[in-house]
């Protein structure tokens, strides 16, 4: 999408505004936002930048983080890779290579825990009229590693109660009930 001040630049910034049940929408590049200054309420920062907005949602607020950096000298974490550090991350928004995600592990942890409800792990979506049968799939897989272990350290009461589990459950798949589970 194009700004739609200079029709030139991409649109980064976009306005929702609602006056009296009126819903207006503008699309403007970050340089024509900066100009309407005040009415967009930057209130003419010329160094606003899409990246301090984020920072500012995400709780990292960009103006401690430099105090923290000029105190604490010793203290840069930097990614053994692209030795990008994890202040520049803070100020460009993105990584320089795969390996940062390892290299700023510890810092990242807080922060995907506030983006992701408390979780730091992604679980994926499945669709729900498939989900139930994906599910019993997938628990079918785990009592057959748990059998052939079972099997392997002779525990064969075990091994006989886990094979009744799969056939039970192998069999409501095949019946259709496995997309109610």
């Amino acid at each position: 999408m194009i700004c739609q001040d200079c029709n030139e630049r991409p649109a980064t910034l976009h306005f929702t505004k609602v006056v009296n049940g009126e819903k207006s929408v503008i699309h403007l590049c970050e340089r024509c936002a900066q100009e309407k200054g005040e009415f967009f309420m930057f209130d003419g920062a010329a160094n606003f930048s899409v990246n301090d907005l984020l920072a500012g949602l995400l709780n990292i607020d960009p103006v401690h983080q430099k105090q923290s950096h000029h105190s604490s000298a010793q203290e840069i974490i930097q990614c053994d890779k692209c030795k990008m550090t994890f202040q520049q991350f803070i100020k460009i928004g993105r990584f320089g290579c795969a390996h940062c995600y390892t290299s700023f592990k510890g810092h990242l942890t807080p922060l995907l825990k506030r983006l992701h409800s408390g979780n730091i792990t992604h679980g994926g979506k499945v669709p729900e009229r498939i989900g139930g049968s994906i599910h019993v799939k997938k628990k079918i897989e785990q009592l057959r590693a748990e059998l052939n272990s079972l099997v392997t350290r002779e525990e064969f009461e075990k091994a006989a109660d886990v094979r009744d589990q799969i056939r039970s459950l192998e069999s409501n798949l095949a019946s259709g009930e496995g997309n109610n589970i």
